[in-house]
């Protein structure tokens, strides 16, 4: 892409439009049209499909799920003052 900052200013511009012209929120437009184009261009570029592939193949390690404690029936843990 040639310009990519004109490319994302043009994209932010569009959807500030389509949103109805809110002010204030300029940083969020420029961010959504930022991850816009360049996603788009990562896919383009085969790159989206290498890093997920890539990912897939790494296996992860997990930790086993803590187990319920079960509730003691008259255990109390509150004393009596």
């Amino acid at each position: 892409m040639p310009n990519l900052e004109e490319a994302i200013r043009e994209r932010a511009y569009h959807l500030w439009i389509a949103d109805g012209q809110p002010d204030g929120q300029a940083d969020l437009y420029w961010l959504d049209a930022q991850r816009e184009i360049l996603t788009m261009s990562l896919a383009s570029s085969g790159i989206e499909t290498a890093v997920l592939a890539a990912a897939d193949a790494v296996p992860f390690a997990t930790k086993p799920a803590k187990k319920a404690k079960a509730a003691r029936a008259g255990k109390n843990k509150t004393r009596a003052a």
